[in-house]
């Protein structure tokens, strides 16, 4: 639940990369060639962006910043000296990786909705989209594990 919560703090910086990470995931589905725009990868992208761009927006709240804290910790929240300090790059950028897959495991139901609106789409990719969500959900959650120090 810690990890969880130190996830969603506010962070504008982190937003900001979160943010231009999800407009980059966007331009590779909509620069797609047409005749590709709708295999598993560029999806994954698409669906990818979904994500990282709902955990921008809520780098962005300042309500979100004592998510998770107890009420001791929380009262302590305006001392700089007691602010949690960010995890390392490599643990960073595993995060990165598995919210980026969250977005293609848990929004491939979504891909039943795009039949309806792409009329020549008859046989979305569901399963090839799921199995690279759950893939590279997995390997950011293994190189977070790797990465992070053990608890004191």
């Amino acid at each position: 639940m810690e990890n969880f919560a130190g996830d969603l703090e506010y962070h504008p910086g982190r937003a900001l990369l979160y943010l231009s990470l999800a407009t980059a995931a966007l331009c590779f589905w909509i620069f797609s060639p047409s005749q590709k725009k709708f295999t598993a990868i560029p999806l994954v992208f698409a669906l990818g962006n979904l994500t990282l761009l709902l955990k921008g927006i809520f780098f962005l709240r300042k309500s979100s910043e004592g998510l998770g804290l107890s009420e001791q910790e929380l009262g302590n929240l305006s001392d700089p000296t007691n602010r949690k300090r960010l995890p390392s790059i490599a643990s960073q950028a595993a995060q990165i990786v598995q919210d980026f897959g969250t977005g293609a495991f848990l929004l491939w139901p979504l891909l039943n909705v795009g039949k309806d609106i792409y009329n020549s789409w008859s046989n979305p990719p569901r399963f090839p989209v799921l199995l690279t969500g759950a893939i590279l959900f997995l390997l950011g959650w293994l190189i977070r594990r790797l990465t992070s120090s053990p608890p004191a």
